[in-house]
């Protein structure tokens, strides 16, 4: 897959499409792909996560650090996939797997009380101390039947955030 919308073939598209469950139309993964070709600066055919700051949402959203994590060096097919836990044609499962893996930092597959406490830092800043946020983590985990060491693996956050009605959807614009 080149640098150009014209070099991206109709087999091209379905193995993205197939790559990402379908979650996008194939005119949204062209449009995604004027995109990555645009963030691409060095034609290189991967992203870096410089190249992604130059996306204002992305620059000021308080979680960009962790997200770099997730995004540097991603091609194409990549790129789609990342994005895909943004459609509405995402599943729940999708959508909580793509959050889980923005809390386990180390990618070890289980988040601990300081994995939370580092994101809801992030996401507050200097608007509360560090002491309301223990108290609110703990708090929360123990209305969830956690306790404060406990470990959290992927089906605990399902559990968690799987009967709230979770929204996390980006419009892919269509030319």
């Amino acid at each position: 897959m080149g640098n150009t919308s014209s070099m991206l073939t109709q087999y091209d598209i379905e193995e993205v499409q197939e790559h990402c469950n379908n979650t996008f139309s194939q005119q949204e993964i062209v449009s995604l792909y004027q995109r990555f070709c645009q963030l691409d600066r060095n034609s290189g055919g991967f992203i870096s996560a410089d190249e992604f700051l130059s996306v204002p949402e992305f620059a000021v959203n308080p979680l960009s650090q962790r997200l770099f994590r997730m995004i540097d060096g991603l091609n194409f097919k990549e790129f789609v996939a990342f994005l895909s836990a943004f459609s509405s044609r995402a599943t729940l499962q999708h959508k909580v797997e793509f959050i889980f893996k923005v809390y386990d930092s180390d990618g070890n597959g289980k988040v601990a009380f300081s994995d939370l406490l580092d994101v809801l830092r992030d996401l507050t800043g200097q608007f509360i101390s560090e002491q309301q946020r223990e108290l609110v983590l703990t708090q929360v985990l123990e209305e969830g039947g956690y306790k404060k060491d406990s470990l959290l693996v992927l089906s605990d956050f399902m559990k968690i955030l799987g009967n709230n009605g979770l929204k996390m959807e980006v419009e892919v614009p269509v030319d």
